[in-house]
């Protein structure tokens, strides 16, 4: 085991849970801000500059939708078995409901300033659509984490006793 630190040692232990929980947390939603963010540049621009636009060009909210459901995939195994692998119990319908809820709100959240830049603001270049899908995708980080370790992935009955 590895030697503690002065610091450690002073540190509540919730905080040390904590921050495990969120750098695992972090690299789960790298990964999947990674395969979101190439998903929807290959559905809305294709695979190089040469090509007329991928096959979802000129569509970038649906592109943002598509790209967002790819990455929930990615966002499910890795918090479910990695980050909040001391939480769960078997699959249940309470957690793949609250997830995909979640997660829905989520995607309306990341699509929704991709939607205001593009339709309303008439902003129609690549770099205006990552921008926008940025602004949502940090926004929708942060109530992800929140409803994570609050409504989805909780620790079962067995564990409270």
């Amino acid at each position: 085991m590895l030697q503690q630190t002065a610091w450690s040692r002073h540190v509540p232990g919730w905080v040390r849970n904590t921050w495990r929980e969120v750098a695992a947390f972090g690299i789960v939603g790298a990964l999947a801000f990674v395969v979101e963010t190439v998903s929807f540049n290959l559905l809305s621009f294709g695979l190089s500059s040469a090509e007329a636009g991928g096959p979802l060009g000129g569509m970038p909210a649906l592109a943002s939708v598509v790209a967002t459901l790819l990455a929930m995939l990615v966002s499910w195994f890795g918090n479910r078995y990695w980050t909040y692998r001391n939480r769960r119990g078997p699959v249940s319908r309470r957690e793949i409901t609250w997830f995909m809820g979640i997660n829905l709100v989520g995607l309306a959240v990341t699509a929704a300033p991709v939607y205001v830049s593009h339709e309303l603001l008439d902003y129609a270049s690549p770099l205006s659509d990552n921008l926008a899908r940025l602004v949502g995708w940090a926004a929708a980080t942060l109530l992800r984490f929140a409803a994570y370790r609050t409504l989805v992935f909780t620790p079962t009955r067995e564990d409270l006793s």
